[in-house]
C-alpha cells in the first residue's frame, strides 16, 4: 500500500473510531524527505487523493491541495524525531475534555489509571493555549522538554506520532479512552498505578515516562 492510501485508509479509521467529528482534524505521513497532509477543511473519512497537500520537511507547500492550517504540528513532530513516520491530530471529545482541565503533573495532563495508556502511549504533556493554526503550536511541541509521543493541546485536542499511521492512530484511541476513564474517575478516590509498575512498563515497551529530551541537538 502507498503513503497516499495508507493516509485515505488512515481518515476512514479516525472517523470509524469516533476521533473526528465533522471536518475537524487531519493527517499526516511522511514519504521520504516529503510529507503527505489532509488538505484543509477534508472530512477525513471521505478524503480524495486530490485533498492531500504535499509539504517538503520544512513545512513548504510543494503540491496539491491547500494544507490543513495546522501543519505546523505535523513538521514539528517530524523535526523532533526522525523515527515518527505519521502524525495524527485530532479533537476527539474526551481528550478535548481534558484538555481543558488542570494537568495531572508537568509530565503528563493524563494520570497513570491503566497500564495499556503507559505502555501505548506513554506521557502526555499539556501544552500551553494558542489559536488553531498558530505557528506557535509548532514550536511548543519541537521544543517540548519531555519525552513524548503524545501530547495534550490546552482546550483543543490531542497530537499523536508513530512510526506509521496505524500505530498513530492506535495511540490516539487508546488516549482517548485513557481520557474518558481520567473524566469518570475525576473527583474520586481513585487508585493511580505506583511508580514501581510504571517504571517497569515504561521500561518493557520503550515507552516515555518521567524522562525528559536534551532541547538544542540538531533535528534532521
Amino acid at each position: 500500500m502507498s503513503a497516499l492510501e495508507d493516509l485515505l485508509a488512515a481518515g476512514v479509521r479516525v472517523v470509524g473510531e469516533g476521533l473526528s467529528p465533522g471536518t475537524s482534524g487531519n493527517l499526516s505521513v511522511r514519504d521520504g524527505d516529503r510529507i503527505l497532509l489532509s488538505g484543509t477543511g477534508v472530512s477525513l473519512g471521505r478524503m480524495r487523493p486530490e485533498q492531500v497537500a504535499v509539504l517538503d520537511l520544512q513545512g513548504r507547500h510543494l503540491e496539491g491541495a491547500k494544507p490543513s492550517k495546522e501543519w505546523p504540528l505535523h513538521v514539528a513532530f517530524y523535526q523532533r524525531d526522525p523515527g515518527h513516520r505519521a502524525v495524527v491530530h485530532v479533537h476527539s471529545p474526551s481528550t478535548v475534555a481534558v484538555s481543558c482541565l488542570r494537568p495531572w503533573s508537568d509530565h503528563s495532563a493524563v494520570p497513570p489509571l491503566t497500564p495499556y495508556f503507559v505502555m501505548r502511549v506513554g506521557q502526555t504533556p499539556l501544552l500551553p493555549y494558542r489559536p488553531p493554526g498558530d505557528p506557535g503550536l509548532g514550536e511548543d511541541l519541537r521544543d517540548c522538554p519531555w519525552e513524548l509521543r503524545a501530547a495534550l493541546l490546552s482546550n483543543h485536542g490531542s497530537v499523536l506520532a508513530g512510526a506509521k499511521l496505524d500505530e498513530a492512530v492506535d495511540r490516539a484511541v487508546e488516549l482517548e479512552e485513557a481520557c474518558r476513564i481520567t473524566l469518570l474517575t475525576d473527583g474520586l478516590a481513585r487508585r493511580e498505578l505506583d511508580a514501581d509498575a510504571i517504571t517497569a512498563l515504561a521500561r518493557q515497551w520503550s515507552s516515555p515516562w518521567g524522562t525528559r529530551t536534551t532541547l538544542g541537538t540538531p533535528r534532521r
